[in-house]
């Protein structure tokens, strides 16, 4: 298959920051490194790994992000036009090359949906989310759905709850199909001497018993869970915490640290970040959880875990229970 064979992508995408959304991008992305491009709405990290992986990436603002979030009211929302305006008149003409845009977030479907019409090319949404009032504001439920029914050509789910769901807040069932996250199994296998050095490293003992838990701070990922949890385990057992506040949800990472105090868990509680060594980490712990408080769209965390080898205690709600369902179906 030569390069005028394979359809041009615009991918859009709110943040510079490095979230499950955002890894998820990034492996698709690699499979059209020479005929699309991914359009970001702020600067940050997900920039510098999109050229790491030789990805073409454009900046489309260099100025303050659009500040509406999950739970933002329409009036939130409307005070943000004139910055919204701007991404979708740059967007719409860098889409101008290409054969479709593609919406990687909520954001992005608001800016891709406008420039799509601009630019007169089909849009594509990957919807990532579980449309619920649990995830979303009443206000941004609506958008969403409507941008989806009216704007987009076809929207991906990334699992089954994420299509029922969609489908139950008013989204066009003819509209939408499952597409599950794809994976690279080598990409998680690691020698046994490096797993080794990391947990050297880290001031990890022979005896330490090696909790994991890999997101992003935030309530409802449930990491306040897992520390409660561990003052009722054994003395020996160390929680590792990857992953770092994000989308102005540093408040709950402060009461994090507070809670480790107040429990005296501070020699037993590893705040490491984010961290670029994913596989290795997973592979250096003896059990890695998911706590998140409600369901999770997908559970990407869930089956890099497996792919390492490492056990998982996860809630049997949302996307991963369908796939845990259906792969036990399948034998």
């Amino acid at each position: 298959m030569n390069d005028s064979t394979i359809m041009r992508i615009l991918f859009l995408d709110q943040s510079g920051k490095m979230g499950g959304a955002e890894l998820s991008l990034l492996d698709l992305a690699k499979d059209h490194r020479k005929t699309g491009r991914v359009a970001l709405f702020q600067d940050g990290p997900f920039r510098k790994a999109l050229e790491v992986a030789q990805i073409p990436v454009t900046v489309l603002s260099q100025g303050a992000p659009i500040d509406v979030g999950r739970d933002s009211t329409g009036w939130e929302a409307l005070q943000q036009t004139g910055a919204l305006l701007k991404l979708v008149k740059r967007a719409a003409a860098l889409g101008q090359d290409y054969d479709v845009l593609y919406a990687n977030t909520l954001k992005a479907l608001v800016v891709g949906a406008l420039a799509s019409v601009l630019c007169r090319k089909p849009l594509v949404y990957h919807l990532r989310d579980i449309l619920s009032q649990e995830h979303f504001s009443r206000s941004n439920l609506r958008l969403a759905i409507f941008l989806s029914n009216h704007f987009a050509r076809h929207v991906i789910a990334n699992s089954e709850a994420t299509r029922q769901a969609f489908i139950q807040a008013g989204g066009r069932s003819h509209k939408i199909s499952v597409i599950y996250n794809g994976f690279q199994p080598e990409d998680y296998q690691r020698p046994p001497e490096e797993i080794s050095a990391l947990r050297s490293q880290l001031g990890l003992s022979s005896t330490d018993y090696v909790v994991g838990h890999f997101s992003r701070l935030s309530p409802w990922k449930g990491q306040h869970i897992l520390i409660e949890s561990l003052s009722y385990c054994p003395k020996n057992t160390v929680v590792l915490l990857v992953g770092e506040a994000l989308f102005g949800e540093e408040d709950y990472g402060a009461q994090l640290r507070q809670q480790v105090e107040k429990l005296g868990l501070g020699d037993r509680v590893k705040f490491l970040g984010f961290r670029s060594d994913v596989p290795s980490l997973m592979a250096a712990c003896d059990l890695v959880t998911h706590t998140s408080t409600a369901p999770e769209p997908f559970g990407r965390v869930i089956i890099e875990a497996m792919l390492c080898g490492t056990p998982v205690i996860a809630a049997a709600a949302g996307g991963q229970r369908n796939w845990w369902n259906r792969a036990r179906r399948a034998g």
